[in-house]
């Protein structure tokens, strides 16, 4: 399909986006671990205290701004090297903005649009904290070919400095996809859990209770860096931890008391473990190869996740690897999990997606048993 860019449409609902914006921001296409993940609208007014877009400094930017039109992101998207129909998982304005806010979910709904009309059977992953009205699931339940995900996105934060968005937004939007969904999946997206901060027993019981509008519950904790932290204390909350690491916070008394509190309710340590569960097919991440991360699995979602996982040649590895550079004569591939060196994430995931294998640099070891999170909590 030829796309003809359509920028009348797109740039009459947003503002163009200033031309000085940050290279990470300007470049609209990221290959992250739940995927190729597409961000063409910059900007949002919900000041989620640890945002990541602190990072690109550009948390002050509070109105959406459009950088591409829909026609010419989905254009870039199909096009990009690591783009494989049916195949790579993708993502949509998940670094930059919410799909649903209202100056939003239009180029979101047109995305997908555009995207089913392709044909492509690929995973697509929107995560939202905002309103998903009846009127947004009947427009997804009409796509006919991507495998969607909503991923509502909830905390039970009560602090303003930190969160200030309603939590009942949350449960509005959980229950409105459980009673008008059929072929979009809905999952509860529990995070960050922070210790001693959204942890109590009660709201470890309201999760509980949302879980059950959702077709799978995912866990995590806290992404956090020095510009977060630096901004949290600006607005005087005291620090919520002490390190500031490369992976998530997410202590192991706080993830042992979950699980006691959700027994046999499916919950999931991983993003793609939840969307794979929620679909009824393999995870694409292939987290079954690493010891411990799946014992908390359905026995079905086992089974289903293990007939997949095939070790890849070598000849294919090494394919994969030139395709991305990364160097050959150090890549080992295991069991469960593919190992490499000098290498950067989005190198890693498209190995990863490629093979349906864990791949993991040689100098960031996953230690048996953290799950890949941060030492905080688990020494």
């Amino acid at each position: 399909m030829t796309f003809e860019p359509d920028t009348r449409y797109a740039r009459s609902k947003l503002r163009d986006a200033p031309t000085d914006l940050p290279h990470d921001l300007a470049s609209v296409i990221e290959y992250r671990k739940s995927g190729l993940s597409l961000n063409h609208i910059v900007g949002c007014p919900l000041e989620c205290a640890y945002c990541v877009r602190h990072l690109f400094d550009n948390y002050e930017m509070k109105r959406p701004h459009l950088v591409l039109s829909d026609d010419e992101a989905v254009a870039q998207l199909v096009d990009h090297p690591a783009f494989r129909a049916h195949q790579t998982p993708l993502q949509i304005f998940n670094r930059a903005t919410d799909p649903f806010l209202p100056r939003v979910k239009e180029h979101l709904h047109r995305c997908l649009e555009l995207l089913d009309d392709l044909g492509l059977t690929n995973h697509m992953l929107v995560i939202t904290r905002w309103h998903v009205l009846e009127e947004d699931v009947a427009r997804l339940e009409r796509l006919k070919n991507l495998k969607v995900t909503i991923l509502i996105t909830w905390s039970g934060i009560s602090d303003p400095r930190i969160e200030p968005i309603d939590s009942s937004i949350a449960h509005k939007s959980l229950q409105t996809l459980a009673s008008c969904a059929s072929r979009t999946r809905r999952i509860l997206y529990w995070r960050p859990i922070v210790l001693g901060l959204n942890d109590s027993d009660e709201l470890i019981a309201e999760a509980h209770s949302m879980s059950r509008f959702a077709n799978a519950t995912v866990f995590t904790g806290l992404f956090h860096r020095e510009q977060i932290r630096d901004y949290l204390r600006s607005v005087n909350v005291p620090d919520l931890y002490e390190m500031v690491p490369r992976r998530k916070i997410f202590p192991r008394e706080v993830e042992d008391r979950i699980l006691k509190a959700f027994g046999n309710t499916p919950i999931f340590r991983k993003t793609s473990c939840g969307v794979a569960y929620a679909h009824k097919v393999h995870d694409y991440n292939g987290h079954i190869g690493i010891d411990r991360i799946c014992d908390i699995c359905p026995g079905d979602q086992v089974r289903i996740c293990t007939a997949a996982h095939k070790v890849p040649t070598r000849s294919q590895l090494l394919g994969f690897a030139k395709e991305v550079g990364l160097e050959t004569d150090s890549i080992e591939a295991f069991e469960g999990h593919i190992v490499v060196e000098n290498s950067t994430e989005q190198q890693r995931y498209f190995v990863q997606h490629a093979t349906g294998f864990q791949v993991h640099d040689r100098a960031h070891p996953h230690l048996p048993g953290r799950h890949g999170r941060a030492e905080e909590g688990w020494t």
